[in-house]
């Protein structure tokens, strides 16, 4: 049975560069090994990652990020059954949210900026969708 999983977080350190290349090179070599495709997405102070896998793989992962060090305020945004996945193409796609465009980020949210804390899961799981469609996501394995 396969899954998605949505979840945001707020950086602990301001060296977010670091901390997003260190997560994005950990999932690349984790998660082809254990199923799992997704994108991150990331700003200066806030991640927003979507998981897809099988449903004990990405349970398992998802409760490694709950307990990692790196960030705090990790809010569960969405979490479903499903029949295939959106991103299959990626171990882990990522997105610098802030450089996208802002009028994309106006589309679904009150401010041109990430806040997915504030946020409803199927909205932002729709601007990903958005994201993939304007080629903002890199890392395509």
């Amino acid at each position: 049975m396969l899954v998605r999983l949505l979840y945001a977080s707020r950086a602990v350190d301001d060296k977010i560069c670091d901390v997003v290349q260190a997560i994005v090179n950990q999932s690349r070599s984790h998660n082809p090994a254990h199923g799992i495709t997704g994108v991150l997405c990331h700003s200066d102070q806030v991640f927003m990652q979507v998981l897809e896998g099988g449903r004990e793989a990405v349970n398992t992962l998802y409760g490694q990020i709950l307990r990692d060090t790196r960030h705090t305020d990790v809010i569960l945004l969405d979490y479903e059954e499903i029949l295939e996945r959106r991103y299959a193409g990626w171990t882990m796609g990522q997105a610098n949210m802030s450089k996208i465009n802002p009028s994309i980020l106006l589309k679904y949210s009150p401010l041109p900026v990430l806040d997915p804390h504030g946020m409803p899961g199927k909205t932002l799981l729709a601007l990903i969708d958005e994201l993939m469609a304007t080629a903002s996501i890199v890392g395509r394995t």
